[in-house]
Formats: C-alpha cells, sequence, structure tokens
C-alpha cells in the first residue's frame, strides 16, 4: 500500500532507551498494514547480526548494511513504501538530502540513531534531521548510576569515563558504554 504523502520519523536518544526495539515495533506494524518495507543500517554496526537490526534484548528484523548512502539510494526497490534506517549518526551528510528525496517520493522514512555522542554533544547528521521531521521521539533509559531517567550515553574505558578528546565513534555495547543522567554524565578534559 502506497502512503498519501512522504514523511520523516525519528526515533532518538541514548544507548540502551529502546531506539532499534522501538524502530522494530513499527516496521512490524508496517508489515502488518502489507506496506513494502526496508531496513538499511551502516556496515560499520557489527555488534549483532550484519543483515539485521537488533536491539539490546534480542529483537530483531531483517536489514541490509551498507557503506554508504549513495549504495543505500541504488539498493532500494522501487515497490518500498517505508524505510528504516538505524544508527543514523554513522552515515554522512548525504544521509540528509537521501532522507528528503525518499519522503519527496512519498515514502513514510524511519531515522533511527543517537542524537549527541559520549560527550553530549551533537551527534552527526541527526540533529539536521531532527529538524526537518515530522515526528521526533526522545527515548530515555534508566541511568546506571541512579535509577532517574537517562538521556545521555556515558562512554567508559577501564570502568571510568572517557576523555573529552578521546575518539567519537568506537562501536561497543554494554562492556564499554552506560545510559547515565545529566547529574552522572561525566566526560574529564585533559
Amino acid at each position: 500500500m502506497k502512503h498519501h504523502a512522504g514523511s520523516i520519523e525519528v526515533v532518538c536518544g541514548s544507548m540502551f532507551c529502546g531506539k532499534t526495539e522501538e524502530l522494530i515495533r513499527r516496521l512490524r506494524r508496517a508489515v502488518i498494514a502489507r506496506q513494502n518495507v526496508q531496513v538499511f543500517k551502516p556496515v560499520i554496526d557489527n555488534r549483532y547480526q550484519l543483515e539485521k537490526v537488533a536491539s539490546h534484548n534480542g529483537e530483531a528484523f531483517e536489514a541490509t548494511s551498507v557503506s554508504s548512502i549513495e549504495e543505500l539510494m541504488k539498493k532500494l526497490n522501487p515497490e518500498t513504501t517505508v524505510v528504516g534506517i538505524d544508527e543514523a549518526q554513522f552515515f554522512d551528510e548525504d544521509l540528509f538530502t537521501a532522507v528528503k528525496t525518499l519522503a519527496s517520493r512519498g515514502i513514510r522514512v524511519i531515522v533511527v540513531g543517537l542524537d549527541t555522542d559520549f560527550r553530549s554533544e551533537p551527534f552527526g547528521v541527526m540533529p539536521q534531521i531532527m529538524a526537518i521531521a515530522e515526528r521526533v521521539d526522545k527515548l530515555h533509559a534508566i541511568c546506571m548510576v541512579c535509577g532517574e531517567p537517562a538521556s545521555r550515553t556515558q562512554r567508559l574505558v577501564n570502568g571510568k569515563p572517557a576523555h573529552y578528546d578521546d575518539p567519537v565513534i568506537i562501536i561497543g555495547a554494554s562492556e564499554m558504554y552506560e545510559a547515565r543522567c545529566t547529574l552522572h554524565h561525566q566526560v574529564p578534559r585533559n
């Protein structure tokens, strides 16, 4: 079934807040509605299965790994009406143009990713996509220190907060990241 108009939805938040779980929920509903769904993720995200998006709680949905937005656009099927993009913060600024193009073609685009990096600064192209989206849902995790709602991603190195000057992109899961509230999020400067 084709949509009357395209749209852009963003699901964002810290690590462990349920972003991919929410993506999978929306995709399953689109499948039930007999819409043609395609899901893409960056090749760099190799934490779980290469050909699936997977949440930390084990839910999964078939996906195509791509190394660039150009490759994503080439692999897009003409009959696709819903496009899911997981870990969008790892794609370059070409994602912004692609998302607008897809929506203008009548496609529902669901973009999922971290809105801020471990330093609590805007991450990649996510802020620009959030600005043009029809719908933005910011999810919260639970702070691993105090149990309050968490909106920050804490990177740990040998159990201690990573320094501000450390590399922004390091792929990992619970062995090196925690959800933290703003009070307990720490990023020491050298």
